[in-house]
């Protein structure tokens, strides 16, 4: 059997696994491990699954995730994220729109807390969701902010789909960490730049707040001010020592998780059912990584073995004669297209042994791609007919709010995630300044 058959047996394999429900790192390591026996025997089978254990056991990166994973969940399970709501309710209300742009400015620092999407759609969807609709807010207008707002957590530090990234990639974490900064501010800012421009255009989709509800005495916006800030300084307190050189990644992901840790406990709600509960969701959720990490390990080291990367690229620019940025569109355009069904990790596992590899080929920054390839995974979250936020939302959305109602809603926002990723694309400089930067010092 040909070396290009074996890897189309194996790719169909995998999504035929996938088709059966079964779980995202079963598929991959068992289709892994069954083709390492087949082609070098019992002991290159066994090898290959313990190699790829060892090396996910000793890449000292990996200590990062449960510590970002617990720091986000302390934060919220302890209800520090509400503070942060009602501090955009105060000082925002005044603004046509202002909530929404708030709740915008809610899912930056939730990502900045967390990492993950389903944070900010769940803190969204209970918290601001319903805040908005009670003030007389268009629902379509809200249902996509909420959803292209939570997208951010797995663009802005500490993103733990980037961490994923950089051990299948072998690139360093700081430096992507980094590399998502400005193009998930820039995201960011592009959101808020549509409300504001289109709630100008028509105030009845983001009212202003009654004067009653923003006539609130200077002392009380302060201390709310305080308290919402609370996340931005924990934020602060454990990237600034990491970004200065005197912290490595894990002391400065530790410091957060510590420095979480303490900020619930002299807020008072530090309980034992927010510990217990942070804890249990950190375990699972680290334990799900690393089986991902370690299935998408062993997938690569087979691809590798079969020399499949070289027969992709020779397909790609001799046979069909496409130029690098050719190819570059045609992937992004992929994930796109997976996105409509599987997650960004499902994604990143599945073609991260042939995209990976070709990007290096072509000559492309590989730190440069893995933002690309985050923010095409945030337009993929929200591309129907079967977008992961689509269906969280579905699922916290209230009654009133259809199925109709979420898929149009993210529409515009869609539209604003292209022309971001078409800036980022056209100018790499806004995702490599940073990292350049800080490491060159």
């Amino acid at each position: 059997m040909s070396q290009d058959l074996i890897a189309i047996v194996m790719f169909s394999g995998m999504l035929g696994l996938l088709l059966t429900g079964q779980r995202v790192f079963g598929a991959i390591g068992f289709v892994a491990v069954v083709a390492a026996l087949c082609l070098w025997g019992d002991r290159g089978g066994f090898d290959l699954g313990f190699a790829a254990s060892i090396k996910l056991m000793k890449w000292y990166p990996l200590l990062t995730l449960p510590m970002f994973i617990f720091m986000g969940y302390v934060l919220s399970e302890s209800k520090i994220a509400d503070d942060l709501y009602k501090m955009f309710h105060v000082w925002m209300g005044g603004l046509s729109g202002g909530l929404a742009v708030g709740t915008i400015g809610l899912m930056v620092l939730i990502s900045a807390m967390n990492g993950l999407s389903v944070a900010g759609m769940a803190i969204g969807a209970t918290i601001a969701l319903p805040e908005l609709l009670k003030r007389g807010y268009d629902k379509r207008m809200v249902t996509g902010v909420i959803q292209a707002g939570s997208s951010l957590g797995i663009l802005v530090p500490p993103s733990v789909v980037l961490v994923l990234y950089a051990m299948i990639a072998r690139q360093p974490v700081g430096q992507l960490w980094l590399a998502g900064i400005i193009p998930g501010l820039l995201m960011a800012a592009a959101f808020i730049l549509y409300i504001v421009i289109r709630c100008r255009l028509n105030p009845e989709l983001g009212p202003i707040l009654p004067k009653a509800d923003r006539d609130i005495p200077m002392a009380e916006k302060l201390r709310l001010l305080r308290a919402g800030l609370l996340p931005l300084v924990i934020f602060f307190v454990m990237m600034v020592p990491f970004v200065r050189g005197w912290t490595s990644l894990v002391e400065s992901s530790a410091i957060g998780a510590v420095a979480a840790f303490v900020a619930a406990v002299l807020k008072g709600r530090m309980t034992r059912e927010v510990f217990e509960n942070s804890v249990r969701n950190t375990l699972g959720v680290s334990c799900m990584f690393m089986w991902i990490i370690l299935a998408a390990l062993a997938f690569g080291a087979v691809f590798d073995g079969l020399g499949a990367v070289s027969a992709i690229e020779e397909l790609f620019t001799e046979k069909l004669g496409l130029s690098p940025w050719m190819i570059l569109i045609l992937m992004q355009l992929s994930f796109i297209v997976m996105g409509t069904f599987l997650d960004d990790t499902a994604m990143l596992v599945i073609v991260a042994p042939l995209y990976v590899p070709l990007v290096g080929h072509l000559g492309f920054d590989l730190v440069w791609y893995g933002v690309l390839y985050t923010i095409t995974c945030q337009i993929a979250y929200m591309t129907p007919p079967f977008g992961y936020n689509l269906f969280l939302m579905r699922a916290m959305a209230p009654p009133e709010i259809g199925l109709r109602d979420i898929y149009t809603s993210i529409i515009p926002f869609v539209a604003v995630m292209t022309v971001v990723l078409a800036i980022i694309m056209i100018f790499p400089e806004l995702a490599l300044w940073l990292p350049d930067l800080v490491y060159d010092n």
